[in-house]
């Protein structure tokens, strides 16, 4: 939400999307901003169908499409139902695909570009988040091999990867039952502002990047992680292994 009001500011045109009606209800855009707020459940393929209809009918089309949807668990995959990583996977990967499906005619009409908020988990091993990270590492096989069909018509794919921020995903992480997990979250360094994280985004959308390391941990993640993985993998998991005890 606050990259769809970063956009406002900018002078764009808003189609609102969020599972929760009472949600998108309290949003608030700056005065003057031409918004519409659709109900939407993106693991939903027929929710996604008909939000991009009302987009068509209120603005004549989608030329930004931001994937920002996402969920999570924090459980060691031995404890973990895999109904649990279905679900994961069906909102952080089949929503987007979802999206991006319905909308990419619009997009190769008006040279559009989608953007996909993965994580460094997209990247990098994360523990106690294996269905987090198989959805991330699934956004960029399908957006990096996307870009390559689409680019050649006018259309940019921009993967957006950063660490924590506050955006409250912790609170609603799930446990290996399906239930809430109910241990505390291990973080690494600090947790970035979504207003920082949607300014960042939208510069770099405005640059036509291809790949956005938002904050120091992901951009220090990025090169260890592919220059040294051994360390890398050392170091993650000295860092969250009170993860695995939920």
């Amino acid at each position: 939400m606050r990259s769809a009001c970063a956009s406002a500011a900018a002078g764009a045109r808003i189609v609102a999307l969020d599972r929760d009606a009472a949600v998108l209800q309290g949003l608030t855009f700056p005065g003057g901003t031409d918004a519409i707020r659709v109900a939407c459940d993106v693991s939903s393929e027929e929710d996604c169908l008909r939000a991009m209809a009302e987009a068509g009918r209120a603005f004549g089309g989608v030329d930004v499409l931001i994937n920002n949807a996402g969920i999570t668990h924090r459980s060691a995959f031995a404890a973990t139902r895999p109904a649990v990583i279905r679900r994961v996977m069906a909102v952080n990967f089949f929503g987007a695909l979802h999206c991006t499906h319905v909308a990419l005619a619009d997009l190769v009409a008006r040279r559009g570009m989608v953007i996909a908020v993965s994580s460094v988990a997209g990247f990098a091993p994360l523990i106690a988040r294996t269905g987090y990270a198989a959805s991330k590492h699934a956004l960029h096989g399908f957006f990096d091999s996307l870009r390559t069909e689409v680019e050649p018509s006018g259309v940019k794919v921009l993967l957006v990867c950063p660490s924590f921020i506050q955006t409250g995903i912790e609170k609603n992480a799930l446990a290996g039952n399906g239930g809430p997990a109910r241990h505390p979250q291990s973080i690494v360094g600090g947790r970035s502002t979504p207003e920082a994280m949607a300014e960042r985004i939208f510069r770099a959308a405005e640059g036509e990047q291809r790949l956005l390391l938002p904050d120091r941990i992901s951009r220090l993640s990025w090169w260890v992680s592919r220059l040294a993985p051994q360390t890398y993998e050392r170091l993650m998991v000295r860092k969250l292994r009170k993860e695995m005890d939920g």
